[in-house]
């Protein structure tokens, strides 16, 4: 059977407005990748019934977004913040809490940020305070070496390449999270869960380099890790 991977969107709550009362997105990518690696993606409104849909789903990935609020880990906002809609936040972190600690989960740029983030760690709020210059921004392609772990495994890799969109990565890194890759400037591009089989967040976008053949392999195999976890529900049935 073909695993179902949810993918939590972003979103614009406008009250105020009578006819659409906001907006919910989503790039064309990341489903195209869930889809090309042969899961069936599935997308997950803030509004959702998180606890049913933990019990739905196979796998989650988590896309790009705005900036979280720094209040969700003890911090005031930088100026060169752009927040995201915080509905998004309350949304997915009532996910993470609902689901299987066996079920895989891919977060990508914003979603390498909020793992980190759901389990207790702080963020960088603007990169180039720090590294005295914007390459992680605009699409750059980026090469990102990484160390010996899960992500490397799965990709087969020493080094994967990708495109930075992102002006904030991983500052304190949370509970059972380890840095998996970083660059020469210290920016953190990759973590994995130590307590979990399958939970890895990529600081860049793999969904926008598709031809990449190590990018195609993460995806194969979290959409198979996610076919692995629904024969594993379906066998304690």
């Amino acid at each position: 059977m073909k695993p179902i991977i949810g993918i939590t969107v972003d979103c614009h709550h406008d009250p105020e407005d009578p006819r659409t009362r906001g907006k919910l997105e989503l790039n064309w990518n990341y489903a195209q990748a869930v889809s090309d690696a042969g899961g069936v993606p599935v997308l997950i409104p803030p509004t959702a019934d998180m606890e049913v849909l933990a019990g739905v789903i196979h796998g989650w990935l988590i896309p790009g977004g705005n900036d979280i609020d720094a209040a969700n880990f003890g911090e005031e906002n930088h100026p060169k913040v752009k927040l995201q809609d915080p509905s998004r936040f309350v949304g997915e972190k009532s996910l993470f809490e609902a689901i299987d600690s066996e079920m895989p989960v891919l977060g990508i740029c914003y979603g390498c940020q909020f793992l980190n983030v759901a389990r207790g760690g702080t963020l960088e709020q603007h990169l180039p305070d720090r590294v005295g210059h914007e390459i992680h921004t605009g699409g750059t392609m980026q090469s990102y070496p990484l160390a010996e772990s899960r992500l490397r495994e799965i990709v087969g890799v020493p080094e994967m390449t990708g495109k930075s969109y992102h002006h904030q990565a991983v500052g304190q890194v949370g509970e059972a999270l380890a840095v998996v890759s970083k660059h020469e400037d210290g920016t953190v591009e990759a973590v994995e869960a130590t307590d979990r089989p399958w939970m890895i967040g990529v600081q860049w976008h793999p969904e926008r380099t598709l031809e990449d053949e190590a990018t195609r392999r993460l995806f194969r195999e979290f959409v198979l890790a996610a076919a692995r976890f629904a024969e594993g529900k379906a066998g304690a049935k």
